[in-house]
């Protein structure tokens, strides 16, 4: 939600407003809100310390009006207590003439935040492309959790030199760079329900009060109605609430679920007084690997944003294209009414054992795989996979001038989802009752065949993805280089890479290594 260029220990230089960003009266330090109407941004000074906020906007409170307001040093200390409790998303940066620079993400993360330094000066942006010329080789540990998909909420990046500043962190700078984690979210646990309870009501209360939170415009507002049962929710909740104003949105998949996927849907829009337009890419057409696709082309991509993302950013600007500014999505779901290991006693994937079926799996891999879950974050309020979910989506997103909302990752809903009992969670409960109640069919609440986007990875690596990776064979790749990818075992891996030879647990993973090898070239 923001970029930053800010050198620290200011001397007498002040903060002040251009019209466009924050910029010391020595120029030497900027910051850059991401202009948006769901965003604000403010800046006060007690003449010694200075603080500017950039943060999502709350309903039913004025705009702030961009300045550096002059308060008293107990109205800069209050000030700061209030940024610090500001229920959605923020990040802060406070300067002072002698101190180390301080940035602080908020506990309600909506888009990422990158940082890299140099000797002077600290440098951050929601866009890791911003900060390419800081990326010093590849960090082998979170490369490693990548290749096996087993990805890590961290400071870590796969790059050396950027820094990713998770949910409630502090960075200090003041020549060399510190990142400091907080004390781990407090957790509730299943509770026994009153034989009177309305967990629906309650349901409907708390997805009420994550949805209104932000100042939602309903005409300005896309849902990404897939079909499935956490999008179906949300966006079925809205169209009730705003009859004929709700946009929907999908990409649409392939295989045995595509029929399915339509049908259901079709049932869902049918049934609830949504509005007239519904934007809808397919994703077999537009696959991920296309040669228009940004990532193939060699643009600077973070190894981190959407997987999928030539049909992303194809649905993304025809979104755009409709007057529309903010997207709501289902991400989120699977977590809020997620089972625990003792509910549900289950092996973490990405294990070295898991592996052994992927040939092209390089040496230094084998040897840093046990270690994956060192210097990760504690625990947050919101789940760590929700968390890199929600970072992988925005920046497709922002580039469209759209701003994600994702209510399953409030952290009200969080709550309400760990004190259900386990029979309102198991196989998703909650939504499908949820949407049974609506009077949606059971096409819609109990889908026979899988809806998911393997197919379309399938199609598109055999169709794409066989020429790009023989082309990092003839070239190189700086995965070859530090032996985190094994070129002899993706040879022998490409010789089976067919229709009738495609095994999907196995050779669906060689999309990652395509993204990371094109991340690899462009920003080293």
């Amino acid at each position: 939600m923001l970029k930053i260029q800010v050198t620290p220990y200011l001397g007498e230089s002040a903060w002040r407003w251009t019209g466009t960003q924050y910029a010391t009266t020595d120029t030497l330090s900027k910051i850059e809100p991401f202009q948006h109407p769901m965003v604000e941004h403010l800046a006060m000074t007690d003449g010694h310390r200075s603080v500017l906020v950039v943060r999502e906007r709350v309903a039913d409170r004025p705009v702030c009006e961009p300045s550096v307001r002059s308060v008293t040093r107990n109205e800069y200390d209050q000030g700061l207590t209030a940024i610090h409790a500001w229920p959605t998303d923020y990040v802060s940066v406070e300067t002072q003439a002698d101190e180390p620079v301080e940035v602080t993400a908020g506990p309600c993360r909506t888009t990422p935040f990158y940082l890299a330094h140099d000797a002077s000066t600290l440098y951050g942006s929601w866009d890791m492309a911003d900060l390419w010329e800081h990326a010093g080789g590849l960090n082998t540990l979170e490369a490693t959790r990548l290749l096996l998909y087993r990805p890590r909420y961290s400071h870590a990046t796969l790059f050396s030199g950027i820094h990713r500043l998770t949910e409630r962190s502090t960075a200090h700078f003041g020549g060399h760079l510190y990142l400091r984690y907080p004390d781990p979210a407090l957790h509730a646990g299943p509770r026994i329900l009153a034989p009177d309870a309305d967990v629906l009501g309650a349901f409907t209360q708390a997805l009420d009060c994550a949805l209104y939170t932000r100042p939602l415009i309903p005409e300005k507002t896309v849902f990404h109605l897939t079909g499935g049962l956490d999008s179906g929710t949300v966006a079925t909740h809205a169209a009730q609430r705003h009859p004929g104003l709700i946009t929907s949105a999908t990409l649409l998949i392939g295989g045995p679920g595509r029929e399915q996927q339509v049908r259901r849907r079709a049932e869902i829009l049918r049934a609830t007084p949504f509005g007239p337009r519904d934007v809808v890419i397919d994703a077999t057409t537009d696959q991920p690997l296309h040669p228009s696709c940004a990532r193939v082309r060699g643009a600077l991509i973070s190894p981190y944003e959407e997987p999928l993302h030539y049909p992303f950013v194809r649905m993304a600007e025809e979104i755009a294209a409709s007057g529309a500014h903010s997207v709501v999505t289902g991400l989120g779901g699977d977590e809020m009414v997620a089972l625990s290991q003792a509910e549900f006693p289950h092996r973490a994937s990405g294990r070295m054992e898991d592996a052994a079926s992927l040939p092209w799996i390089g040496q230094r891999v084998q040897e840093t795989a046990e270690f994956g879950d060192l210097g990760i974050a504690p625990p947050a309020a919101v789940n760590s996979m929700t968390l890199l979910s929600l970072e992988t989506s925005a920046p497709v997103l922002l580039r469209a001038g759209l701003w994600p909302l994702h209510p399953f990752a409030d952290p009200g809903m969080v709550e309400l989802g760990e004190s259900l009992p386990l029979d309102w969670r198991q196989l998703k409960q909650l939504q499908r009752r949820r949407l049974t109640s609506m009077g949606m069919n059971r096409d819609v609440t109990h889908p026979v065949e899988r809806e998911s986007f393997a197919e379309i990875v399938r199609d598109s690596l055999i169709t794409h993805g066989r020429s790009l990776l023989h082309h990092m064979l003839k070239t190189g790749s700086p995965l070859f280089d530090a032996r985190l990818i094994d070129p002899d075992g993706l040879k022998q891996a490409l010789l089976t890479l067919g229709l009738d030879t495609y095994e999907e647990r196995r050779d669906s993973q060689l999309i990652e290594v395509i993204h990371l090898h094109a991340a690899a070239t462009v920003f080293l």
